[in-house]
């Protein structure tokens, strides 16, 4: 997918600690795009990723919104009861992949609303 990706501006792709190795880390760096993927220590020969990326302010800044994303997702598969859909055909799934991402704005607002104080 990202030897599709159109134009010739900088571009990032991020991911979990699991697509930290080297040859995934080497082939983003052919294409010319940054791999933003969470550093793993714990592997043998440690991360991939080296200080060319994790020095620039724009790497925490994705690992943070990566965190965001990931708390969604994690919302969707346990509350929202997306891990096992019930459901077979893409249709049905999409409605209620939308439905259940449209519940989670609700909570969201809901929140938001609460931590704003009243004028």
């Amino acid at each position: 997918m990202l030897e599709k990706l159109p134009g010739t501006q900088p571009v990032t792709v991020g991911g979990d600690k699991g697509f930290d190795t080297r040859d995934f880390v080497k082939e983003c760096r052919n294409l010319r795009v940054t791999p933003h993927v969470a550093q793993n220590h714990e592997r043998r020969g440690g991360s991939a990723i080296d200080g060319r990326t994790t020095r620039h302010p724009g790497y925490a800044v994705s690992q943070r919104k990566r965190k965001r994303i990931e708390e969604c997702f994690g919302w969707l598969k346990t509350i929202a009861l997306m891990r096992k859909v019930r459901h077979r055909g893409v249709c049905r799934v999409h409605w209620l992949f939308t439905f259940a991402c449209a519940a989670y704005n609700l909570v969201r607002l809901r929140n938001l609303m609460a931590a704003v104080p009243a004028v």
